[in-house]
């Protein structure tokens, strides 16, 4: 295994403790289930860090390790995958918008947005359908799941310029 990918692989452990801990740590219960949490910040600057692989595989672990801790076991694998597809979705954004050297926080914050647009359109997929909850029941969680992407953009635009002053974190986006 290369240097490279020995960094990446520990700083991925490192970042799917931070989403879980995040996400643990400040876990507001929703007066219709689940829980308003900040972890989805993680999640996207794993994703922007790391790129896809080992951001996405870190945003997934992290965030469903939260799942399982919390209590939340039947949503642990469809956290995983929309977690993670959320991360993906991220630095793909990011890295097509990052070209334009005179944007610096605005391929974050699109990424963070079009990132957590999928994660409520994922969680309202899984609970209506292979919940079974149906479509009316499930887009009662939308602006919960919206409140908590609030808090994920906001986390994420906030910590990606005092990260990038990490000489580690600045190799790996250059990588």
């Amino acid at each position: 295994m290369k240097t490279n990918s020995i960094n990446k692989l520990v700083a991925a452990a490192l970042m799917a403790a931070m989403t879980c801990v995040a996400t643990v740590i400040i876990a507001v219960p929703s007066p219709v289930g689940g829980f308003i949490h900040p972890g989805d910040g993680f999640v996207i600057l794993s994703g922007i860090i790391l790129g896809p692989f080992f951001g996405g595989l870190a945003a997934g672990i992290g965030s469903m390790l939260a799942d399982l801790i919390l209590g939340y076991s039947a949503y642990a694998v469809a956290t995983f995958i929309i977690k993670c597809l959320a991360a993906i979705v991220a630095v793909c954004i990011y890295r097509i918008l990052h070209k334009n050297k005179l944007m610096k926080l605005i391929p974050v914050l699109v990424g963070s947005i079009l990132g957590g647009a999928l994660v409520t359109f994922g969680y309202f997929i899984f609970e209506s359908t292979i919940l079974g909850l149906g479509f009316a029941s499930a887009a009662i969680n939308i602006p919960f799941n919206l409140i908590q992407n609030g808090f994920g953009i906001v986390i994420s635009v906030l910590l990606f310029p005092l990260l990038l002053k990490v000489p580690q974190i600045r190799s790996m986006l250059e990588a």
